[in-house]
């Protein structure tokens, strides 16, 4: 698998059309970091670490889906840096996503984060993709 991240984005997105409410994701370091992220957010409902004796484990992620008309808290998921093009930004060029709807996850220096938390901090970084 050449981008990890494309292929945890697109099982959320593959999950969430066919309303699944749990997806279960090989685990890495940087996919646990965007899914504190999208849980600190509100844009899933919980999440949980499991390891794995001779791998390196699953993220069970529960999804958030609106009680009365099942719609699901996270509308789109954009990839924006591949391993082909990476996109990168300086803390004074930060993208807002739907006019500061929406989040934009980073990868900086002092951690993952989002483009608000990037922006208090001054500090640039990675675009990884797109919530909203």
């Amino acid at each position: 698998m050449t981008d990890p991240i494309a292929d945890y984005l697109t099982r959320l997105r593959n999950a969430i059309k066919a309303k699944h409410r749990i997806v279960e994701i090989p685990a890495s370091n940087l996919k646990k970091e965007i899914t504190k992220v999208l849980h600190d957010k509100g844009y899933i409902q919980s999440y949980k670490f499991e390891d794995g004796v001779n791998t390196q484990g699953i993220i069970k992620i529960a999804l958030k889906f609106h009680p009365e008309t099942k719609t699901p808290a996270i509308q789109k998921l954009d990839r924006v840096s591949s391993p082909g093009l990476r996109k990168y930004t300086k803390a004074d060029s930060l993208p807002r996503v739907l006019n500061g709807l929406g989040i934009a996850v980073l990868s900086t220096s002092k951690g993952v984060m989002t483009d608000k938390e990037a922006r208090g901090l001054n500090i640039g970084g990675e675009v990884l993709c797109y919530v909203y």
